[in-house]
């Protein structure tokens, strides 16, 4: 069965032109996204958010595999997610 995923900004720095901010939280079940999320920052994540979702662990991984970490592509003014998988 496959994996609800939760996205957390972990930072921001610079002005995020779509106005993310630390602690900001997002849920995404397969079926729905719960949350703002910009565009360009949920592209660069979903790759990853679906590899997660059905059981993916990446070798720099942290906390046994259920999270990692990723940038939005803004250079000048990064945010930095947390996306854990959800084991229930």
């Amino acid at each position: 069965m496959p994996y609800v995923v939760e996205v957390t900004v972990k930072s921001q720095r610079g002005k995020c032109a779509f106005g993310h901010k630390v602690g900001d939280k997002i849920i995404l079940d397969g079926r729905s996204v719960k949350g703002d999320i910009c565009y360009s920052a949920l592209m660069t994540l979903l790759p990853k958010i679906y590899a997660m979702r059905y059981g993916v662990e990446f070798p720099w991984s942290e906390e046994d595999g259920d999270v990692i970490f990723n940038a939005c592509p803004d250079p000048d003014n990064p945010v930095v997610f947390r996306i854990q998988r959800v084991r229930e």
